[in-house]
């Protein structure tokens, strides 16, 4: 019998190592593509058996990189999942944004998943799979980090177009937006205020920060036959951040109930 294999682009993280760990609960395979190949292999070990997680080191923009990547997975088995997760943010407004910086953010967080899924359009027809792209609060609304946030917002209508025009093969597509998870990309902001957490969390309705786990369990969901008349939709996994805000529905309101 054909494995069944799950890819997580940029799985070295603390978002796509919790996603490659929840995914195995239902994939034979599960690949952590990653461009840092040393730090992909090191979470693969540390996830379980080496025929079971595998690190591949892949630069998800180049398309040479990922033909190459593809045509090992292949071996692996049959990509029953493909998970967009690599992504970075650079400049936090476009006081602060150049032409290069535009560039990069939009080449990793809006060109490599289109790349990605075009590598692996082939296996997910075959497994009538599914693509979950995981977008970004930043793509639903401003909160800073201008070129990655129209980048991820792009992101989401990339969903809608892969959903619409290959549905008729069986696959589905469906985003993830996660709001503040707390990751190795906040501890800059953490060292330099130790009170972020604490003082973003007055802007969640349920007074608190997702988690990785919160994220992969979306992802799990979204894989799983459970979602199956699920596809072209955005899933906020926020905590209520763009349902909106308390202290603005209080402000406006005058009630102490908010």
């Amino acid at each position: 019998m054909t494995s069944s294999v799950a890819v997580v682009t940029g799985a070295a993280g603390d978002i796509g190592r919790a996603i490659a760990k929840r995914l195995a609960d239902n994939h034979d395979v599960v690949v952590l593509l990653d461009l840092d190949g040393a730090a992909a292999a090191e979470a693969a070990s540390r996830l379980g058996p080496a025929d079971r997680f595998v690190a591949i080191a892949c630069d998800v923009t180049s398309e040479a990189d990922l033909d190459r990547s593809a045509a090992r997975v292949a071996e692996l088995g049959v990509v029953q999942t493909l998970v967009n997760n690599a992504g970075a943010a650079r400049a936090v407004s476009l006081g602060d944004t150049d032409g290069d910086i535009w560039r990069k953010d939009n080449a990793l967080n809006l060109e490599a998943p289109y790349l990605c899924f075009r590598a692996f359009e082939a296996p997910l027809k075959a497994a009538q799979g599914s693509l979950i792209n995981i977008s970004s609060v930043n793509g639903m609304a401003v909160f800073g980090h201008p070129a990655y946030s129209a980048a991820k917002a792009g992101l989401i209508h990339l969903t809608k177009l892969i959903a619409v025009e290959y549905g008729k093969f069986g696959i589905r597509a469906n985003a993830v937006a996660p709001g503040t998870v707390r990751t190795q990309a906040w501890e800059a902001r953490a060292a330099a205020n130790p009170q972020v957490f604490e003082e973003a969390k007055r802007w969640y309705a349920l007074r608190r920060i997702a988690t990785a786990e919160d994220v992969a369990n979306a992802v799990f969901f979204l894989a799983s036959d459970q979602a199956a008349a699920i596809t072209g939709v955005c899933l906020p996994v926020d905590c209520g951040l763009t349902a909106g805000q308390a202290e603005l529905a209080r402000t406006f309101s005058q009630s102490d109930n908010y």
